[in-house]
């Protein structure tokens, strides 16, 4: 790949290209070097900037965020990764897409200004966004902290809001192999002063105490803020503010409620700076649309995307896939990172696929067909025919109690019983790639059985692309 600084005539993909050369590591945390050319940048951000971080919500989150404050009428920027199948799915402009032009002239303006600092690919493209919604002039930025908190280049924005949607165990190598570590990095999104909104119901002690350490205005769910539903509709209560007869958001998930309650909170924090009416809020979650995220789509057999890749979000993807009723088959298309908690996540799953389709994703975190089909066995001989494992995870401590009026799909809904798998029924395969996976998977699933796809943007975004459906 050649370190020729692009021209004049230079594409987005040329661009990308030359970013991925410009550092010695991909993933190299820290803000000292964002820094020093935001300062040469001149950045002033003029506008209201709302962060979230969190293991898993954030793009939810950020989705609902986004879509309740465009109903509400104000111009948004929203800038979140990884992406699916389009870098510019990273950087939106008033619900669409920013288009190669505008990218590549901030590309440019950064190119010109950092001198002999390198940035990361990351670093690069989250000043772009940030320079293009100054351009731009939004009223709002809604921006998705990439990875941890304290060291990510998200961290550079002196945010008016943070959100922290939940804590869970990933990417340990940097941040910690446990909740209270974790939690202790993603903390440092908060602000002196400024609302801190954490959605998690068991918060790490460690998120408590940073928050009071340097006087930030914490909100916790069940404290400061929470929800209650019943079959047709729910209510958000908070500290002076409550929105009642709201329609169920259109994003899939038991998680749902607790996320949007989560982007209520920012907003009731945010006010009177921001002004949002009960119609914005309604027309939002009932028209937020955050594809790879408990996708199903229309048609037989049925197809569900979903980018789970850690154990938390693999157990609650779990509950999910039984509030959806009855398959004779679950055929499972997984292509993973190894630098993730393959096991684990696998684990989450296992007694609910009988059919798995291992696909190998390329790059130096990939992980081959094959290697994922050997942690996918040794995952599945130690789980079919036991009880399932998600009893002891977090994710599923985060969802209300079971309900009697809770529809079905809905948190507070106990899943219906499941037969358990025999590990001598359950057929394991490997292939180069997830589309090569998925059109095996395609060939043996009956029109009645189910056709799981997860644990990877790198699974679920060259799926959509086989599909024909671009993310919008």
């Amino acid at each position: 790949m050649s370190s020729l600084v692009p021209n004049e005539s230079s594409g987005l993909q040329e661009w990308l290209g030359y970013l991925e050369t410009l550092h010695r590591s991909a993933i190299d945390l820290g803000l000292e070097r964002i820094k020093g050319v935001a300062d040469k940048l001149g950045l002033k951000l003029p506008f209201v900037k709302i962060t979230v971080g969190g293991t898993n919500g954030k793009g939810s989150t950020c989705a609902m965020l986004e879509a309740i404050l465009l109903a509400a009428g104000y111009k948004v920027g929203m800038y979140t990764s990884p992406h699916l199948i389009d870098f510019n799915e990273r950087i939106r402009l008033n619900g669409d897409m920013a288009d190669d032009g505008q990218i590549i002239r901030q590309f440019r303006v950064i190119e010109d200004a950092r001198g002999d600092t390198t940035l990361s690919y990351f670093e690069y493209t989250t000043l772009a966004a940030l320079m293009l919604f100054e351009e731009q002039r939004v009223d709002v930025a809604v921006l998705e902290v990439g990875l941890g908190g304290r060291l990510d280049a998200v961290n550079l924005v002196d945010t008016d809001c943070a959100v922290i949607t939940s804590v869970d165990i990933d990417h340990t190598a940097y941040l910690g192999d446990t909740r209270e570590k974790i939690g202790w990095e993603k903390a440092h999104i908060f602000r002196p002063g400024k609302p801190a909104i954490c959605a998690d119901p068991m918060p790490p002690d460690t998120i408590l105490e940073h928050a009071k350490d340097i006087g930030a205005d914490l909100w916790l769910f069940g404290k400061d803020f929470n929800y209650s539903g019943d079959r047709q509709q729910w209510a958000y209560g908070g500290r002076g503010q409550r929105r009642s007869g709201l329609a169920y958001p259109a994003l899939r998930g038991a998680n749902q409620l607790l996320n949007a309650s989560a982007a209520l909170a920012a907003l009731e924090a945010l006010r009177p700076q921001l002004v949002v009416p009960q119609q914005a809020v309604r027309i939002g979650l009932a028209q937020v649309a955050l594809p790879g995220r408990l996708q199903i789509l229309p048609g037989t057999p049925t197809i569900v995307l979903d980018v789970a890749h850690n154990p938390h979000a693999a157990a609650a993807l779990g509950q999910n896939l039984d509030n959806m009723g009855y398959f004779p088959h679950t055929h499972a298309v997984v292509g993973m990172l190894n630098d993730k908690d393959m096991i684990s996540v696998v684990a989450k799953l296992a007694n609910r696929v009988d059919r798995w389709y291992c696909a190998g994703l390329e790059g130096p975190r990939g992980t081959s067909g094959e290697d994922l089909a050997a942690l996918v066995r040794k995952a599945v001989q130690s789980v079919t025919g036991k009880e399932t494992l998600e009893q002891a995870s977090v994710e599923l401590k985060r969802i209300s109690e079971p309900s009697h009026d809770a529809p079905a799909g809905r948190p507070g809904v106990k899943p219906a019983a499941r037969p358990v798998l025999n590990a001598e029924a359950v057929t394991v395969s490997s292939f180069d790639n997830p589309v090569q996976a998925f059109t095996e998977a395609r060939k043996q699933a009956s029109e009645n059985d189910r056709i799981l796809v997860f644990g990877s943007f790198s699974t679920v975004g060259p799926v959509l692309k086989e599909l024909g459906r671009q993310v919008t």
